[in-house]
Protein backbone atom coordinates (compact mmCIF):
# COMPACT_ATOMS: atom_id res chain seq x y z
CA UNK A 1 0.00 0.00 0.00
CA UNK A 2 1.41 3.48 -1.01
CA UNK A 3 1.77 5.85 2.39
CA UNK A 4 -0.55 8.25 2.14
CA UNK A 5 0.06 11.25 4.47
CA UNK A 6 -3.07 13.32 5.93
CA UNK A 7 -2.70 17.55 5.40
CA UNK A 8 -4.82 19.70 7.32
CA UNK A 9 -6.90 22.12 4.93
CA UNK A 10 -8.49 24.89 6.29
CA UNK A 11 -11.82 24.07 6.94
CA UNK A 12 -9.99 21.78 9.91
CA UNK A 13 -10.58 18.61 6.99
CA UNK A 14 -7.62 16.54 5.73
CA UNK A 15 -6.50 15.39 2.32
CA UNK A 16 -3.74 13.44 0.96
CA UNK A 17 -1.09 14.42 -2.17
CA UNK A 18 -0.40 12.17 -4.70
CA UNK A 19 3.37 12.07 -6.03
CA UNK A 20 2.06 10.48 -8.97
CA UNK A 21 -0.56 13.36 -10.13
CA UNK A 22 1.78 16.33 -8.30
CA UNK A 23 -2.13 17.37 -6.97
CA UNK A 24 -3.68 17.45 -3.56
CA UNK A 25 -6.61 15.47 -3.88
CA UNK A 26 -9.01 18.18 -2.37
CA UNK A 27 -8.71 22.26 -2.32
CA UNK A 28 -6.32 23.73 0.05
CA UNK A 29 -9.35 25.96 1.30
CA UNK A 30 -11.37 22.36 2.82
CA UNK A 31 -12.05 19.10 1.61
CA UNK A 32 -15.16 18.86 3.16
CA UNK A 33 -16.02 21.93 2.49
CA UNK A 34 -15.43 21.11 -1.20
CA UNK A 35 -17.53 17.83 -0.69
CA UNK A 36 -20.97 20.08 0.27
CA UNK A 37 -20.73 22.87 -1.94
CA UNK A 38 -19.46 21.37 -5.42
CA UNK A 39 -20.67 17.88 -5.51
CA UNK A 40 -24.02 17.32 -2.66
CA UNK A 41 -25.17 21.47 -2.80
CA UNK A 42 -24.41 21.59 -6.99
CA UNK A 43 -26.53 17.93 -7.32
CA UNK A 44 -29.33 19.27 -5.32
CA UNK A 45 -29.64 16.37 -3.51
CA UNK A 46 -31.25 18.05 -0.46
CA UNK A 47 -34.52 18.19 -2.67
CA UNK A 48 -33.73 14.91 -4.70
CA UNK A 49 -33.78 13.16 -1.12
CA UNK A 50 -37.60 13.96 -0.68
CA UNK A 51 -38.16 10.99 -3.09
CA UNK A 52 -38.13 7.63 -1.50
CA UNK A 53 -34.87 6.63 -3.81
CA UNK A 54 -31.98 8.04 -5.14
CA UNK A 55 -29.20 6.60 -7.62
CA UNK A 56 -25.26 8.11 -7.26
CA UNK A 57 -22.41 7.71 -9.60
CA UNK A 58 -19.16 9.02 -7.68
CA UNK A 59 -16.37 9.41 -10.67
CA UNK A 60 -13.05 9.62 -8.74
CA UNK A 61 -14.38 7.87 -5.04
CA UNK A 62 -11.01 9.00 -3.95
CA UNK A 63 -11.28 9.72 0.50
CA UNK A 64 -15.05 9.18 0.09
CA UNK A 65 -15.96 12.60 1.17
CA UNK A 66 -18.11 13.17 -1.70
CA UNK A 67 -20.06 9.90 -1.17
CA UNK A 68 -19.98 10.72 2.49
CA UNK A 69 -21.42 14.28 2.57
CA UNK A 70 -24.21 13.21 -0.49
CA UNK A 71 -25.14 10.16 2.41
CA UNK A 72 -25.27 13.44 5.49
CA UNK A 73 -27.30 15.51 3.34
CA UNK A 74 -29.86 12.71 1.77
CA UNK A 75 -30.29 11.07 5.26
CA UNK A 76 -30.81 14.54 7.10
CA UNK A 77 -33.63 15.31 4.32
CA UNK A 78 -35.01 11.72 4.57
CA UNK A 79 -33.43 8.97 7.00
CA UNK A 80 -35.86 6.02 5.09
CA UNK A 81 -34.82 7.40 1.18
CA UNK A 82 -33.76 4.33 -0.31
CA UNK A 83 -29.28 4.93 -1.80
CA UNK A 84 -27.94 3.23 -4.09
CA UNK A 85 -24.40 4.36 -4.94
CA UNK A 86 -21.54 2.83 -7.36
CA UNK A 87 -18.01 4.85 -7.32
CA UNK A 88 -15.17 4.47 -9.54
CA UNK A 89 -11.70 4.73 -8.21
CA UNK A 90 -7.89 3.53 -9.65
CA UNK A 91 -6.05 3.04 -6.40
CA UNK A 92 -7.71 1.58 -3.32
CA UNK A 93 -4.93 2.45 -1.34
CA UNK A 94 -6.66 5.30 -0.74
CA UNK A 95 -10.35 4.45 0.22
CA UNK A 96 -8.02 2.19 2.48
CA UNK A 97 -5.69 5.14 4.27
CA UNK A 98 -8.77 7.61 4.46
CA UNK A 99 -10.59 5.22 7.06
CA UNK A 100 -8.07 6.20 9.77
CA UNK A 101 -9.82 7.50 12.37
CA UNK A 102 -8.01 11.52 11.71
CA UNK A 103 -9.80 11.24 8.13
CA UNK A 104 -12.96 9.75 8.93
CA UNK A 105 -14.30 11.06 12.68
CA UNK A 106 -16.03 14.29 11.35
CA UNK A 107 -18.80 12.27 9.72
CA UNK A 108 -21.92 10.96 11.71
CA UNK A 109 -21.16 7.22 13.14
CA UNK A 110 -23.37 5.86 10.28
CA UNK A 111 -21.05 7.26 7.51
CA UNK A 112 -18.04 6.44 8.87
CA UNK A 113 -18.96 2.67 9.09
CA UNK A 114 -20.48 3.01 5.74
CA UNK A 115 -16.92 4.23 4.65
CA UNK A 116 -14.72 1.45 6.34
CA UNK A 117 -16.73 -1.26 4.84
CA UNK A 118 -16.79 0.21 1.09
CA UNK A 119 -12.79 0.43 1.43
CA UNK A 120 -12.46 -3.13 2.53
CA UNK A 121 -14.98 -4.76 1.14
CA UNK A 122 -15.57 -2.79 -2.18
CA UNK A 123 -19.35 -3.04 -1.09
CA UNK A 124 -21.46 -2.10 1.55
CA UNK A 125 -25.25 -2.98 2.25
CA UNK A 126 -27.62 -1.63 4.81
CA UNK A 127 -31.22 -1.34 5.09
CA UNK A 128 -30.71 2.35 2.90
CA UNK A 129 -28.30 1.82 1.37
CA UNK A 130 -26.36 -0.85 -1.79
CA UNK A 131 -22.94 0.82 -2.65
CA UNK A 132 -20.87 -0.55 -4.83
CA UNK A 133 -17.22 0.72 -5.19
CA UNK A 134 -15.15 -0.44 -8.72
CA UNK A 135 -11.32 -0.34 -8.76
CA UNK A 136 -9.57 -0.05 -12.21
CA UNK A 137 -9.30 2.46 -14.91
CA UNK A 138 -12.60 4.79 -15.24
CA UNK A 139 -12.08 4.62 -18.98
CA UNK A 140 -12.88 0.78 -18.18
CA UNK A 141 -15.16 0.59 -15.13
CA UNK A 142 -17.17 3.02 -16.86
CA UNK A 143 -17.99 0.64 -19.47
CA UNK A 144 -19.65 -1.30 -17.40
CA UNK A 145 -22.10 0.33 -15.55
CA UNK A 146 -23.22 1.47 -19.44
CA UNK A 147 -23.36 -2.31 -20.06
CA UNK A 148 -25.83 -2.79 -17.28
CA UNK A 149 -27.76 0.26 -18.14
CA UNK A 150 -27.02 2.12 -14.53
CA UNK A 151 -28.85 5.65 -14.27
CA UNK A 152 -28.29 8.68 -11.47
CA UNK A 153 -29.97 11.62 -10.36
CA UNK A 154 -26.31 13.07 -9.43
CA UNK A 155 -23.11 12.50 -10.37
CA UNK A 156 -19.80 13.32 -8.73
CA UNK A 157 -17.04 13.96 -11.15
CA UNK A 158 -14.01 14.47 -9.02
CA UNK A 159 -10.70 13.65 -11.34
CA UNK A 160 -7.67 14.81 -10.56
CA UNK A 161 -7.10 18.41 -12.85
CA UNK A 162 -7.12 18.59 -16.31
CA UNK A 163 -3.70 19.01 -16.96
CA UNK A 164 -2.89 16.20 -14.53
CA UNK A 165 -5.40 13.80 -16.09
CA UNK A 166 -6.83 14.65 -19.08
CA UNK A 167 -7.95 11.08 -20.15
CA UNK A 168 -10.63 11.77 -17.33
CA UNK A 169 -11.97 15.16 -18.97
CA UNK A 170 -12.08 13.56 -22.75
CA UNK A 171 -15.31 14.07 -25.04
CA UNK A 172 -15.44 10.51 -25.02
CA UNK A 173 -15.12 9.59 -21.33
CA UNK A 174 -17.61 12.14 -20.52
CA UNK A 175 -19.77 10.95 -23.36
CA UNK A 176 -19.77 7.11 -21.71
CA UNK A 177 -20.50 9.25 -18.66
CA UNK A 178 -23.52 11.07 -19.51
CA UNK A 179 -24.91 7.63 -20.12
CA UNK A 180 -24.83 7.16 -16.81
CA UNK A 181 -27.11 11.07 -15.93
CA UNK A 182 -30.98 10.21 -15.90
CA UNK A 183 -32.74 13.07 -17.96
CA UNK A 184 -33.77 15.61 -14.95
CA UNK A 185 -30.10 14.50 -13.26
CA UNK A 186 -26.80 16.52 -12.99
CA UNK A 187 -23.33 16.03 -13.23
CA UNK A 188 -20.93 18.48 -11.19
CA UNK A 189 -17.25 19.01 -10.91
CA UNK A 190 -15.17 21.17 -9.41
CA UNK A 191 -13.50 22.46 -12.76
CA UNK A 192 -14.42 25.97 -14.66
CA UNK A 193 -12.03 24.80 -17.49
CA UNK A 194 -12.88 26.18 -20.54
CA UNK A 195 -11.66 22.87 -22.79
CA UNK A 196 -13.93 20.64 -19.91
CA UNK A 197 -16.96 22.84 -20.87
CA UNK A 198 -16.58 22.16 -24.21
CA UNK A 199 -16.41 18.37 -23.73
CA UNK A 200 -19.21 18.53 -21.67
CA UNK A 201 -21.62 19.88 -24.72
CA UNK A 202 -19.84 17.56 -27.15
CA UNK A 203 -21.02 14.76 -25.03
CA UNK A 204 -24.38 16.39 -25.19
CA UNK A 205 -24.77 18.05 -21.75
CA UNK A 206 -26.11 21.67 -21.20
CA UNK A 207 -24.08 22.97 -18.95
CA UNK A 208 -24.00 25.82 -16.26
CA UNK A 209 -21.76 27.40 -13.32
CA UNK A 210 -21.74 26.86 -9.62
CA UNK A 211 -21.74 30.81 -8.94
CA UNK A 212 -19.01 32.53 -5.93
CA UNK A 213 -20.12 33.94 -3.27
CA UNK A 214 -20.25 37.96 -2.98
CA UNK A 215 -16.82 39.99 -3.67
CA UNK A 216 -15.02 36.77 -5.90
CA UNK A 217 -11.84 38.07 -6.65
CA UNK A 218 -10.72 39.11 -10.06
CA UNK A 219 -9.23 36.07 -10.94
CA UNK A 220 -11.92 33.64 -10.04
CA UNK A 221 -15.41 33.41 -12.07
CA UNK A 222 -16.55 30.17 -11.08
CA UNK A 223 -16.85 27.20 -7.83
CA UNK A 224 -17.12 24.57 -11.39
CA UNK A 225 -19.31 23.61 -13.51
CA UNK A 226 -22.84 21.59 -13.43
CA UNK A 227 -24.27 19.60 -16.53
CA UNK A 228 -27.67 17.88 -17.34
CA UNK A 229 -29.84 16.74 -20.13
CA UNK A 230 -33.40 19.04 -19.18
CA UNK A 231 -32.85 20.24 -15.82
CA UNK A 232 -32.51 23.92 -15.80
CA UNK A 233 -29.20 25.17 -14.89
CA UNK A 234 -27.45 28.71 -13.66
CA UNK A 235 -26.13 30.80 -16.53
CA UNK A 236 -22.51 30.73 -17.76
CA UNK A 237 -21.65 34.62 -17.12
CA UNK A 238 -20.60 36.42 -20.04
CA UNK A 239 -17.13 36.15 -19.14
CA UNK A 240 -17.44 32.18 -18.77
CA UNK A 241 -19.39 31.86 -22.47
CA UNK A 242 -16.29 34.40 -24.22
CA UNK A 243 -14.00 32.21 -22.15
CA UNK A 244 -16.34 28.97 -24.30
CA UNK A 245 -15.12 30.69 -27.49
CA UNK A 246 -11.39 30.88 -27.22
CA UNK A 247 -8.27 28.28 -27.77
CA UNK A 248 -8.99 27.24 -24.32
CA UNK A 249 -12.02 25.78 -25.06
CA UNK A 250 -10.62 22.90 -27.68
CA UNK A 251 -11.83 19.76 -26.08
CA UNK A 252 -8.99 17.01 -25.04
CA UNK A 253 -9.69 13.92 -27.47
CA UNK A 254 -8.83 9.75 -26.22
CA UNK A 255 -11.51 7.87 -29.21
CA UNK A 256 -9.72 4.33 -28.06
CA UNK A 257 -9.73 5.77 -24.88
CA UNK A 258 -6.59 3.91 -23.56
CA UNK A 259 -4.47 7.20 -25.17
CA UNK A 260 -1.33 8.22 -22.64
CA UNK A 261 -1.75 11.86 -20.82
CA UNK A 262 1.24 12.69 -23.50
CA UNK A 263 -0.63 11.97 -26.28
CA UNK A 264 -3.76 13.32 -24.88
CA UNK A 265 -1.86 16.53 -24.22
CA UNK A 266 0.15 16.39 -27.44
CA UNK A 267 -3.06 16.43 -29.67
CA UNK A 268 -4.87 19.55 -27.71
CA UNK A 269 -1.94 21.45 -28.18
CA UNK A 270 -1.52 20.98 -31.82
CA UNK A 271 -5.30 21.86 -32.55
CA UNK A 272 -4.97 24.97 -30.26
CA UNK A 273 -1.68 26.14 -32.69
CA UNK A 274 -3.76 25.76 -35.30
CA UNK A 275 -7.07 27.30 -34.40
CA UNK A 276 -8.04 30.69 -35.35
CA UNK A 277 -10.26 31.02 -32.16
CA UNK A 278 -8.92 33.77 -29.94
CA UNK A 279 -6.32 33.55 -27.90
CA UNK A 280 -6.60 33.08 -23.87
CA UNK A 281 -4.41 36.14 -22.64
CA UNK A 282 -6.66 38.14 -25.05
CA UNK A 283 -9.63 36.97 -23.44
CA UNK A 284 -7.61 37.30 -19.69
CA UNK A 285 -6.90 40.91 -21.07
CA UNK A 286 -10.35 42.02 -21.95
CA UNK A 287 -11.54 40.99 -18.84
CA UNK A 288 -8.83 41.87 -16.57
CA UNK A 289 -7.64 38.34 -15.41
CA UNK A 290 -4.03 38.27 -13.30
Amino acid sequence: MSEWIPQLTEDGSFTFFSETFNEAFHSRLGAKQEAFLKFAQATDLATQAEQSSICLLDVCYGLGYNTAAALEVIWTVNPSCQVTLYALELDISVPQAAIAPLLINTWSSPVQEILKEIAQQHHCTTPTLNATLLIGDARQTIQQLCQINFQADAIFFDPFSPRRCPQLWTVEFFTLVAQCLTPMGKLATYSRSASVRSAMLEAGLTIGTIPLELNPQPNDWSHGTVGSFQNPLHPLSQLEQEHLQTRAAIAYHDRSLSDSTETILQRQTQEQQQSQQESTSSWRRRWNIP
